[in-house]
């Protein structure tokens, strides 16, 4: 480097800006620029920051460690040496310790936007969505430089949502093209759940911005929570395109192939991020997931314990493990689980996940109250995190009862879209649904997929202030029969990306579908509708001992617990006297008992033939995702039947609730018949 050295246009600042401009298009150049400077001024703090950005752009993580670790204990409230450290653990697959690096980055820098952003897509490989939402409205605020919209910038970090949307709404009228304030009111719609608004006007951002990459990363993100699998790919696929390596896009693309059924597509990029970042104990979870679901177990086993491995404090690899339910802990690994909970440095999400795992490996010890106290403990903890109201849900059982009358929906009677493909099997979770769906599923007419979110996200769509200000479901009293029809051709339309085959048959097993059952007869009058019910001490502790990774809020306390169950009973009665015989009722007692007649029954229900391999529902081979998914590959058994029984000390709460249905089960206490 001789400018450096005394050339007449050789000054430091010259040489600086020469390797920074480098950086970009020749890293290999501006490291070896860098390390030119560095002779001549060692220990510059911009030589050695280019020295380790360049070195992480050329692929070498432990080198620009190396560069940057020196840099920082010299500097150590510098935010660009922290951002740069954050970015090079992000590239060695150290997640945690990047998230830590960037905090400390946007401690010191809080208004540099890349280390906010940065942020956020650690936070989302690491699935805490919630403080990730946080980083990128901070990647926003830092971003905006307009004095029009800082004030709306800085509501949105505040979490003042009302103020912010005021704001923009207000600034996009007089600047309607102005594609930062679309941004930031399709984040504010997002995390008001307005998800068709957000996306709405990301499209219209993208149309105006289509350079815009973090724009067309939230559209992605978007379209991947409404479950539109295949826009999702196409916008992940872009983003892949400008930043092939970029982990964050990787983990979203995966993570969409999953979610539509694609496992085998989704391991290989897993593999392929592991690969490069062995390390990374996320990426080892996730593995294990898709694994799991696509029937390779012992792979699933390996790559769980390969992430517990690596992170003994992480709960939820031991919890995986125990989710399994026919993995089996052994004393070290118990000794291990309960030395983390006395940590008193645990979060607490790791801390209900072992919470979980031990409930499970000392029921499977048969040390019932040590197993219930971990169960109750984790469910404890779960629930403060938790905003559920069990009151909303039995206000919607009754607003239900009183819109979805007999009168009601038989004048509405063949309105909807007359597809009969669907197969709904609702209920509560962990009362037999995926073995149901395994049975049926191994008929040659009929395609199993998973839990889809598709009824309610339409149902979300529905009022919402745009039919004279009704709520769901009142809303549907007006809806045109075109309207209905239009509805039901959504649904039809928004599942296809989950269906492999040609079989003119799918199953859709949401079991919180049950509160949708009338919107279902409205726009899909001739879908099927299975309700499958299990004794009810039975399926509610089933619940209770279940960490469910999302949704599901009433099963972590017994009392809302037996109280959502009596709404589901109290609702799915009425619609046995509304539309008598609409629904299809099977007892998971009834299955066990006398497994072919049960079969045969749900078959003619459907309007199917009987085929043996029903009977033989463990040999399907076929992707399951729920936690009953290695149970259903087994022949039916009887041990869960009383399960319960074991626990029934410390179930009075649960009893209580559940009142007059459990004295009545396996009738509706309502009904007459």
């Amino acid at each position: 480097m001789t400018e450096a050295a005394g050339e007449p246009h050789g000054t430091l600042a010259v040489a600086l800006a020469h390797a920074a401009r480098l950086l970009e298009t020749n890293p290999v150049m501006a490291e070896a620029q860098a390390m030119e400077i560095l002779k001549v001024a060692p220990e510059h703090p911009q030589a050695s920051l280019l020295l380790g950005a360049a070195r992480r752009r050329r692929g070498d993580g432990a080198g620009a460690l190396a560069a940057l670790h020196t840099l920082v204990a010299r500097q150590p409230h510098w935010g660009d040496a922290q951002i740069e450290t954050g970015l090079t653990l992000a590239s060695l697959g150290r997640h945690d310790e990047a998230v830590r690096a960037l905090r400390r980055a946007v401690e010191f820098s809080p208004d540099a936007s890349a280390a906010w952003r940065a942020l956020g897509d650690q936070l989302t490989i690491l699935d805490d969505a919630a403080a990730a939402d946080a980083a990128y409205a901070q990647a926003i605020r830092a971003s905006v430089r307009d004095p029009r919209l800082m004030e709306a910038a800085a509501a949105l970090c505040d979490g003042r949502l009302a103020i912010a949307e005021a704001l923009l709404r207000t600034h996009l009228k007089a600047h309607p093209t102005d594609v930062a304030a679309m941004r930031m009111l399709a984040e504010v719609g997002a995390r008001l759940g307005r998800f068709e608004d957000a996306e709405n006007l990301l499209t219209r951002c993208l149309e105006l911005a289509p350079s815009f990459t973090a724009a067309r990363h939230n559209y992605a993100l978007i379209l991947h929570r409404q479950s539109k699998a295949a826009a999702a790919l196409a916008q992940v696929d872009r983003l892949l395109e400008l930043d092939p390596s970029n982990p964050s896009y990787r983990f979203l693309k995966a993570a969409v192939l999953a979610r539509t059924g694609e496992y085998d597509a989704a391991i290989e990029i897993y593999q392929a991020i592991l690969a490069v970042h062995p390390d990374n104990h996320r990426a080892w979870l996730s593995l294990g997931h898709a694994c799991k679901t696509a029937g390779r177990q012992a792979d699933s086993v390996k790559a769980y314990c390969r992430s517990a491995e690596l992170a003994p404090n992480f709960g939820e690899a031991y919890w995986s493990l125990a989710n399994m339910k026919t993995y089996r802990f052994d004393d070290a690994d118990m000794a291990l689980m309960q030395a983390q909970i006395a940590r008193p440095e645990l979060a607490d999400e790791d801390r209900f996940h072992f919470h979980y795992a031990l409930g499970k490996a000392f029921e499977d010890g048969g040390a019932y109250a040590q197993s219930f106290a971990h169960y109750a403990e984790g469910a404890r903890l779960r629930r403060a995190g938790l905003g559920y109201d069990s009151e909303e849900t039995s206000e919607h059982m009754r607003r239900s009862v009183a819109l979805f009358s007999k009168a009601f929906l038989a004048q509405r009677a063949g309105q909807g879209a007359p597809a009969p493909d669907p197969i709904f099997i609702v209920g509560l979770p962990r009362a037999g649904s995926t073995l149901l769906e395994q049975i049926l599923a191994s008929h040659s007419a009929v395609e199993g997929t998973s839990e889809l979110p598709d009824i309610a996200m339409i149902a979300k769509t529905i009022g919402g202030g745009k039919t004279r200000g009704l709520r769901y479901p009142e809303a549907l009293a007006e809806m045109s029969p075109d309207r209905l029809a239009a509805l039901g051709k959504e649904y039809i339309a928004r599942t296809r990306a989950h269906r492999k085959t040609a079989k003119p048959f799918f199953i859709d097993k949401m079991p919180n579908n049950f509160q949708h059952v009338g919107l279902i007869q409205l726009i899909l009058p001739n879908a099927k509708i299975i309700d499958a019910r299990r004794h009810p001490m039975a399926s509610c502790f089933s619940a209770f001992k279940q960490h469910f990774a999302r949704g599901q809020g009433f099963s972590y306390d017994l009392t809302e617990l037996g109280r959502y169950y009596a709404d589901y009973v109290a609702l799915m009665d009425h619609y046995d006297h509304a539309t008598p015989g609409r629904v299809h009722r099977v007892f998971y007692e009834d299955v066990v008992a006398d497994t072919e007649s049960e079969i045969r029954r749900l078959l003619a229900y459907c309007g199917l033939n009987y085929e043996p391999e029903c009977l033989h529902f463990h040999a399907n081979s076929r992707a399951v995702r729920t936690a009953s998914s290695e149970q259903v590959r087994q022949p039916i058994y009887t041990d869960a039947l009383a399960q319960w029984r074991q626990y029934e000390a410390w179930l009075g709460p649960l009893q209580d609730a559940l009142g007059p249905v459990l004295e009545a089960y396996p009738k509706a206490p309502f009904d007459s018949g």
